[in-house]
């Protein structure tokens, strides 16, 4: 801790510590936590350089009038402080500990109603066990029965951290002895510790039997919260500790099985799992009884708790052969049953069928069904009761009962319950792109693309399941690799379909189309896939319609789009099409009200230079448009739109000067530098080098890339004035080199507007130093710059290591100082007055 934060510190305490005065912002706080336990990890003991927090912790400790948050800060902090064992020993030899933590104490004062304070008692207890003699404290101070109590708060927040709390506090009193301790002192502290783990293992064995088994409905919050403890000893605990929970927890486990209560299926599940799944990967046999419990889990009477079990033994669990096939049968049988088809072969399953009459019943179950398909067509196939093409076939028969198309052989009481559920369409979709990785499905191209251009083609389909089938289709395109997987009719129906979605009246069809043609004319190195699907000239056809589009959204997608077809031409004349969508980008660029349409067309010039080569068709109008592109697109106000152009002006930067040995691409970093102006160690310097560089510096400051990285200096966006920094530094080790030469020739026109004043005004000032320092300045005269000045100069004069230096630094790292953090909170304080504050003046207060 700095000398400044330390003598702030006490009159931070002294503020923090008075009833009377309120704290700007909560989160000063928590800040100030987090400041202490950075302090608190750097070693040392903070009570001991700083003792105004113990009179602090004092002094909280007896004044309960204080607000709630201090109280539960000063709980967290005196955890923190404990945590040490000399912090522990101060804070014992004071009493401090007892009077903080006592439970009963802050009950007595009527402030424990308050969850904030309940959640800093808890977390102040987790904060302090780090060691022996915080354990033996915990221990002796009956903390854990408050701790039970707390699992059934009315507060989850406090319920879930008193969960974790508790079951921290008891893995470590069950850690097995160290090993090679011999001394009779340790002896003596761990068979005391011993005797206690016991006492308290006999209360929480109490607490597991009696809160287990929920005796009404009321008590269904305190079995469920007990179960959570229950998983989390039971998948953390040690052979001993585990034992002795299944001992505890058994007859009461198997009781909750029998009593079927759904409300309690996924964290019983979660406690049955945790206790087969330890066993298992300690190389042990599950107990019998544990394998009992799963088994009856995996065979409930009620289809709905049957489902979930299943679900959660296939997520959670490992791999069993009995188990595994149990589940996945379970799983697939609501879209076995809805769709008909034979997945499962002959099987009794008249229960569920029952069940799924119920419309709720049926979407619910057919989800969790259709949720869990693609992990199980990836699984072995000594598992599956089916191929997996036979799964993607009941999954497109289901789309097709959803759309209200009859099957022969689904059930009808219970397929027409899915009949336009927006829902299950959504979440067939989605399984369907998922099936497109399984294995063997390749077969069921063309019957996939054929459903989801029906589902395109439907009127009555919502914008959400259009977006979802055109997911689908994308993945699915991915495998048209061999044309003769599709028919020319079905080429010619997917173009009707997209062309009519293309002009749809919802703007969010229309978006979601534009993707999906962006989609297929960017899988490169797959042009057979997009070609098999829809002709790339009819793509672009369609993109520059879009371009036009009343809905920024569109328009920034379509821009998008056109970028991935700029690797080809698909036909001569290719030039006048690509001037008159440059013309349309252009003024998107200057007129759009959006920012994302704008970004996207200067990233569309920055993949068209990437893409072009230099004497190709379109080169010329690259060249022509991209200075309009640069000067726009740094004037703008959106700061990703000057980021990007200034990606573009390094594209620039890199094509000029690449063939030059100083030139380092791919600028970031801050280069390895001599000389007091940052000179590049340069292998040689002749004068041929001196030429190609001027014409290079000439031609890059022709297209405005130079004042592109002098305006973005000068930002007052980071991101963009770092952005530019970085390149500038790329060209000063470039060129500052070979000063003196024709490269120091070449000026540089700064504008007596905008930017301009500002790189006018630091080269003014650097002049200045300069004269100031020969001893040659008239006081009168401030070294002015009036009209060009020398490239070189400007790139010597701007500091650019030391703006580099701040640039690169978080945004916040001045203010957000534990000196500042420590100067808001005084400041909150009355009576407090700054230096700079004159009096009747409001203190705003920089709570970051």
């Amino acid at each position: 801790m700095d000398s400044e934060c330390a003598s702030l510190l006490p009159r931070v305490c002294e503020v923090l510590a008075d009833s009377r005065r309120a704290l700007p912002d909560d989160t000063s706080l928590e800040k100030l936590l987090d400041w202490f336990t950075g302090l608190t990890k750097s070693g040392g003991c903070l009570l001991e350089t700083c003792p105004c927090l113990l009179d602090f912790i004092s002094s909280v400790g007896n004044n309960t009038a204080l607000d709630p948050a201090v109280l539960s800060f000063t709980l967290k902090l005196t955890g923190l402080l404990a945590a040490s064992e000399d912090g522990f020993k101060i804070l014992r030899d004071c009493s401090v500990l007892d009077l903080v933590f006592k439970h009963q104490h802050w009950q007595d004062k009527g402030v424990w109603e308050d969850p904030c304070l309940r959640i800093g008692w808890i977390q102040g207890l987790k904060n302090l066990l780090q060691h022996p003699a915080a354990l033996d404290f915990f221990v002796k101070s009956g903390f854990i029965e408050p701790l039970l109590q707390l699992q059934t708060d009315t507060s989850l927040f406090v319920a879930s951290a008193a969960n974790q709390t508790l079951a921290h506090a008891l893995l470590l009193l069950h850690l097995p002895s160290s090993e090679g301790s011999n001394s009779t002192e340790e002896h003596d502290d761990e068979h005391a510790r011993t005797s206690t783990s016991s006492d308290e293992f006999t209360v929480l064995s109490e607490y597991l039997t009696e809160s287990l088994v929920p005796g009404d409905n009321t008590r269904l919050q305190q079995s469920l919260q007990t179960l959570r403890l229950l998983a989390l000893l039971l998948s953390q605990a040690g052979p001993p500790l585990r034992d002795m929970l299944l001992q505890t927890v058994l007859d009461p486990l198997e009781e909750l099985v029998k009593a079927d209560c759904s409300l309690l299926t996924l964290s019983l599940m979660d406690a049955i799992m945790a206790a087969h799944s330890c066993s298992v990967a300690d190389g042990h046999v599950p107990d019998q009884r544990v394998s009992r419990l799963l088994s009856s889990m995996l065979n409930s009477n009620k289809p709905s708790d049957l489902l979930q079990a299943a679900a959660a033994f296939l997520h959670r669990g490992r791999r069993d052969s009995i188990y595994t096939v149990q589940a996945v049968r379970i799983l697939l049988l609501p879209l076995s049953i809805v769709t008909g088809h034979p997945l499962l072969g002959a099987t009794d399953h008249l229960s569920m069928v029952e069940d799924m009459k119920s419309k709720s019943s049926c979407i619910s179950m057919i989800c969790v069904s259709l949720t869990n398909a693609p992990q199980i067509t990836n699984m072995p196939s000594d598992v599956l009761p089916c191929p997996p093409d036979s799964v993607v076939s009941a999954v497109l028969s289901l789309l097709k009962i959803c759309s209200g198309f009859s099957s022969p052989t689904a059930r009808r009481e219970v397929s027409r319950n899915v009949i336009g559920s927006s829902k299950v369409q959504k979440c067939a979709l989605e399984t369907l792109a998922a099936l497109s990785n399984s294995t063997g499905v390749k077969l069921k191209v063309s019957d996939v693309i054929r459903v989801l251009i029906g589902y395109l083609d439907n009127p009555d389909s919502d914008p959400s399941v259009l977006h979802k089938s055109y997911q689908a289709l994308k993945k699915w395109a991915c495998m048209c690799t061999d044309l003769s997987l599709l028919t020319d009719q079905l080429r010619e129906d997917l173009t009707a379909v997209v062309g009519k979605r293309a002009c749809d009246m919802r703007w969010e069809v229309r978006d979601s189309t534009v993707e999906f043609l962006g989609h297929l004319v960017q899988e490169r190195g797959r042009a057979s896939a997009s070609e098999a699907m829809l002709s790339r000239c009819w793509i672009r056809s369609l993109l520059k319609v879009a371009l036009q589009d009343a809905e920024s959204y569109v328009r920034a997608s379509a821009v998008d789009a056109l970028a991935g077809t700029l690797s080809q031409s698909c036909q001569q004349g290719a030039a006048d099409e690509e001037s008159e969508i440059v013309s349309r980008l252009l003024e998107i660029l200057s007129q759009d009200a959006e920012g994302f349409s704008r970004r996207a067309v200067v990233r569309y010039f920055i993949t068209w230079f990437s893409s072009s080569t230099p004497h190709s068709s379109s080169a010329s109008i690259l060249s022509q448009s991209v200075r309009a592109v640069l000067l726009q697109g740094s004037a703008d106000l959106d700061w990703e739109v000057k980021v990007h152009t200034l990606e573009l002006a390094q594209l620039l930067l890199d094509a000029a000067f690449s063939g030059h040995q100083s030139y380092r691409q791919n600028s970031g970093t801050k280069p390895a530098l001599n000389g007091s102006h940052g000179e590049a160690v340069r292998p040689y310097a002749d004068a041929h080098a001196e030429d190609d560089l001027a014409a290079a510096l000439n031609s890059v400051a022709e297209l405005g890339v130079i004042s592109v990285l002098l305006g973005g200096l000068v930002d007052c966006d980071r991101p963009v004035a770092l952005k530019a920094c970085q390149l500038l530094m790329t060209l000063r080790e470039t060129l500052c080199p070979l000063s003196g030469g024709l490269v120091d020739a070449v000026p540089c026109e700064l504008p007596d507007h905008s930017w301009g004043k500002e790189i006018r005004r630091i080269l003014r000032a650097e002049n200045y130093n300069v004269a100031s320092r020969a001893g040659s300045v008239d006081p009168e005269d401030r070294g002015d710059t009036h009209g060009a000045v020398s490239m070189c100069e400007v790139l010597a004069s701007l500091g650019l290591d030391e703006k580099l230096d701040i640039l690169s630094r978080s945004s916040d790292h001045v203010h957000n100082s534990a000196l500042s953090l420590l100067q808001d909170i005084l400041t909150a304080g009355p009576g407090y007055t700054h230096p700079e504050t004159q009096p009747g003046l409001e203190v705003i207060v920089d709570c970051y």
